[in-house]
């Protein structure tokens, strides 16, 4: 007898098992970067509160296991800056990190009006860039942080706000 993992918004309950995912799945990036004062590592409780009420946050629960969590919040020209994307290790590589993308997607497209998403992934972080390519995000910028770090910078219109998909078709002679 197996569960299902589901998806829904985060509750208060959920912020201290939300920071707590987050501090288990980032160590990995930590370690690839050599760098453990990385904002994920050092965010507070009362700083995870506080985004979660400013933001949508959405969790994956596996019974009432919080098993991933991704946010989202768009701004005054559109733009939904998606970040925070967590799945927990023995729960990865199983597509639960591409259905939060696209739950939070979708969310901040129907309640809060997003025409763009954005996200951003270290330079050397290979799967989260081979998840966000194959999830139809290109690059649109590189900023260099610090000698070891540089954040790479991707993007993906919603559809309908100017995809090529959208793009009406020529009219034939």
């Amino acid at each position: 007898m197996g569960m299902s993992v589901t998806i829904g918004s985060a509750t208060e309950q959920d912020v201290e098992q939300i920071l707590k995912l987050q501090y288990l799945c980032y160590q990995s990036e930590a370690e690839l970067y050599g760098d453990y004062t990385i904002a994920p590592l050092t965010q507070t409780l009362a700083e995870l509160r506080a985004e979660a009420a400013d933001t949508c946050v959405l969790v994956a629960r596996l019974g009432d296991e919080v098993v991933g969590s991704v946010r989202g919040g768009v701004g005054a020209d559109g733009t939904a800056d998606i970040g925070r994307l967590i799945v927990h290790p023995r729960m990865q590589r199983h597509g639960l990190g591409g259905r939060l993308l696209a739950a939070i997607e979708q969310r901040l497209a129907a309640e809060r009006a997003a025409a763009r998403y954005r996200l951003f992934t270290g330079h050397r972080s290979a799967g989260n860039l081979r998840l966000y390519r194959r999830l139809g995000y290109a690059q649109v910028g590189t900023e260099q942080v610090s000698r070891h770090l540089s954040l790479v910078t991707l993007e993906k219109p919603v559809a309908g706000f100017g995809s090529v998909d959208e793009r009406p078709l020529a009219a034939s002679a």
